[in-house]
């Protein structure tokens, strides 16, 4: 062994603390705790404030669209904009997502209908939802995994000639755009997060933006419990409301936009570096002409027919050196309750996710990791391919792979 030894065969973790994909990044922080006082002067809390009201602002500026409704997370902006359009019966989502952009749509008692991914971007394949589509079927959901924007055009011409509604889960893409458009300006309205983990985050949050007028009232509503005034309701509405704590933190995040875009950028490329001819180890590239990227999400993919260890196995070591890599979104949500007794025979529709759900292994970046914490995890991975006979006699069974396969 080099002196990057591993944990499960003797030695100390290469960190003493925790090193988890996900760590929030944090803008100014006095600019933050000022914009908190103020909030505190004022007294108004929620309900559509001050730093509400300039978010939505900012963030509709952002995406190039008429309206952005700040709301309490993602899930709650795609649950209003469903229910907004008015989507029934079954509507198209990829199987390899977030469980939330299925849930939101179960929640609202409408049948998500799995379809299957482009293996070299992770992105719905406009093929496979075209196979998909039924009687029944009113809407398709796109998600622009990794910041990646989908296959754009495919996808509304799909939507066109089915008639379906179209529109997108962006929680990956604040920030991206494809061919000079920015992402919130596709299909009929886009719903971001600005969840802690997120590229920008508000603490917990996200928006939904949109250039249709009346679906932006409807949408802006419907958050508010469907009060049309003070004494009057004119919708059945929820409380997804954004409150001002979390709008202060939501414009403090998005005035370091260029800083976060510069350490993703640059730790990307530093794991690109570091790990180049470890066998069966590569990156998603962020190389799409005319695309800008967030660049969030370090993405690896293990190819067990190259590489000498498990994808699984390699995860367990990592977190054994106290490198919480995580492997985003194991096994699919096609295979996830309540989805997978719902339809046991989605499998058989999505062999690409079924691939690429055992390949992917999601890598730690921002703001809590440097080049040196890079080259220490690279040298981890390097190590334990390199070792991997006594890797699998060591970790097979081990304590840390059975935490890993209960949380």
């Amino acid at each position: 062994m080099n002196n990057a030894a591993l944990v499960v065969l003797g030695g100390a973790p290469a960190f003493r603390e925790k090193l988890h994909v996900g760590r929030p990044n944090l803008g100014d922080r006095t600019r933050l705790l000022e914009r908190i006082n103020g909030v505190l002067d004022r007294r108004w809390l929620s309900n559509n404030g001050a730093c509400v009201q300039e978010l939505e602002r900012r963030v509709a500026e952002q995406c190039g669209v008429r309206h952005c409704i700040a709301v309490c997370n993602g899930m709650v902006g795609l649950e209003v904009v469903i229910r907004a359009l008015d989507l029934k019966g079954e509507v198209i989502v990829p199987a390899f997502t977030f469980v939330a952009t299925a849930h939101a749509l179960h929640w609202q008692q409408v049948t998500p209908v799995f379809a299957d991914v482009n293996p070299q971007t992770h992105n719905l394949d406009p093929r496979a939802v075209e196979r998909m589509i039924t009687p029944r079927t009113t809407g398709i959901i796109g998600v622009h995994l990794w910041g990646q924007p989908c296959d754009l055009v495919e996808l509304q011409r799909v939507a066109d000639q089915h008639r379906l509604k179209l529109i997108y889960d962006a929680a990956h893409a604040f920030g991206c755009a494809r061919g000079g458009r920015k992402v919130g300006s596709f299909g009929a309205a886009e719903v971001f997060s600005f969840h802690a983990t997120k590229f920008v985050n508000s603490l917990e949050g996200g928006a939904i933006v949109t250039n249709d007028d009346e679906l932006a009232r409807r949408c802006r509503l419907m958050t508010n419990f469907g009060f049309l005034g003070f004494d009057q309701v004119g919708y059945v509405g929820t409380n997804g409301k954004m409150d001002e704590f979390s709008a202060a933190m939501g414009l403090t995040s998005m005035e370091s936009m260029a800083d976060f875009m510069a350490i993703n950028r640059a730790n990307h490329s530093g794991y690109q570096r570091e790990l180049a001819g470890v066998p069966g180890i590569s990156l998603l590239p962020y190389a799409t002409p005319g695309v800008d990227y967030n660049h969030q999400y370090v993405v690896a993919e293990v190819d067990e027919a190259a590489c000498p260890l498990s994808r699984d196995l390699l995860l367990d070591v990592l977190w054994a050196e106290n490198v919480v890599a995580r492997r985003y979104f194991y096994p699919g949500v096609h295979r996830m309750e309540p989805y997978r007794t719902l339809f046991p025979e989605a499998w058989r529709n999505v062999p690409q996710t079924e691939r690429v759900a055992r390949r992917v292994l999601i890598l730690p970046t921002g703001q809590c990791v440097d080049a040196a914490a890079i080259t220490k995890i690279c040298s981890l991975i390097r190590t334990a391919v390199l070792e991997a006979s006594e890797v699998r006699r060591r970790v097979v069974g081990s304590p840390f792979q059975v935490h890993r396969e209960l949380i």
